[in-house]
């Protein structure tokens, strides 16, 4: 076991050896200065460390905040592209849009009669189609929406047009971010499709909801296609217009009951549909979706 220090032995003083300073020769031995020679105390030393990391992790978080911003421009430009209406969108790109008719001289419809609306729907308006369907009888017959097949363009009275003379072939069903040829759009309408068309200014938040909406439809059984065409369309009147062979609905929101409603009315409809059966696929044109 080691032994144990002694304890010191003091006279005429109660305080400890520790807390008097060491002599030799008659001179005590002075306390070591904190100051270095030629050098700052440690507080000073301490206060210089202390600026350094505070100047370091400055500089760490800046460049952290720039990283951020960075990504989150990055994600919110993808986004808006993605978004988008326009030929920018990614989705877009791989749009093949149906080419235009034969050039030539223009076969102008005569004006459409409207008549009676019988569907239910309010604010549709309806047209002759007295014969095309074989089955309806809504007007004279000599008033009636044209259907011929002619190879060059088509000036139609109803903007967009509810049908009329139209391209002998048709556009592929589905949405597109370009205008596509009215010539074949109708032909899509002879088939028993719908067509909504929105002006080209329209928000694109209105138009992701468009899109939302044509998503949300069933595609018809057997055939691949939801009979469904969406597109922007110049010179509309309206923000929103929703058509079928020879019904028309104008609206100016997305979110209108009604758009459905006609869709449920009028799309491949043994009763309202010219060529009831007819392809939506098959046709000219690569839509963004189908």
């Amino acid at each position: 076991m080691p032994k144990q220090p002694r304890a010191s032995k003091r006279t005429g003083s109660s305080t400890s050896r520790s807390s008097s300073p060491r002599r030799l020769g008659g001179t005590a031995n002075p306390v070591p200065s904190p100051r270095r020679a030629g050098g700052p105390t440690n507080k000073t030393h301490t206060s210089t460390r202390q600026r350094v990391w505070t100047a370091r992790q400055a500089r760490r978080r800046r460049r952290v905040t720039a990283g951020i911003v960075v990504i989150v421009v990055g994600v919110g430009t993808s986004l808006f592209l993605s978004l988008g209406s326009g030929p920018s969108s990614a989705n877009a790109n791989r749009e093949v849009l149906p080419p235009p008719v034969a050039a030539g001289q223009a076969d102008i419809q005569s004006a459409a009669l409207v008549v009676a609306n019988r569907s239910g729907i309010k604010g549709v308006v309806a047209y002759d189609t007295t014969g095309w369907p074989t089955t309806s009888h809504n007007g004279p017959a000599d008033r009636a929406l044209g259907h011929r097949h002619v190879a060059g363009p088509v000036r139609y009275w109803v903007t967009p047009p509810v049908g009329g003379d139209h391209n002998a072939l048709w556009a592929n069903c589905g949405v597109y971010a370009e205008p596509i040829p009215a010539e074949r759009a109708v032909h899509d309408l002879e088939h028993g499709a719908v067509w909504i068309t929105y002006r080209p200014s329209l928000a694109h938040a209105e138009v992701a909801a468009l899109r939302a909406f044509v998503d949300r439809q069933r595609v018809i059984a057997g055939t691949g296609s939801r009979y469904v065409d969406l597109t922007p369309f110049p010179g509309m009147s309206s923000n929103i217009a929703i058509s079928s062979w020879g019904f028309q609905l104008k609206v100016t929101s997305p979110d209108d009951p009604r758009l459905q409603r006609f869709v449920d009315t009028f799309r491949t409809s043994p009763r309202y549909t010219p060529e009831y059966g007819g392809e939506c696929t098959g046709g000219a044109g690569t839509p963004i979706a189908s």
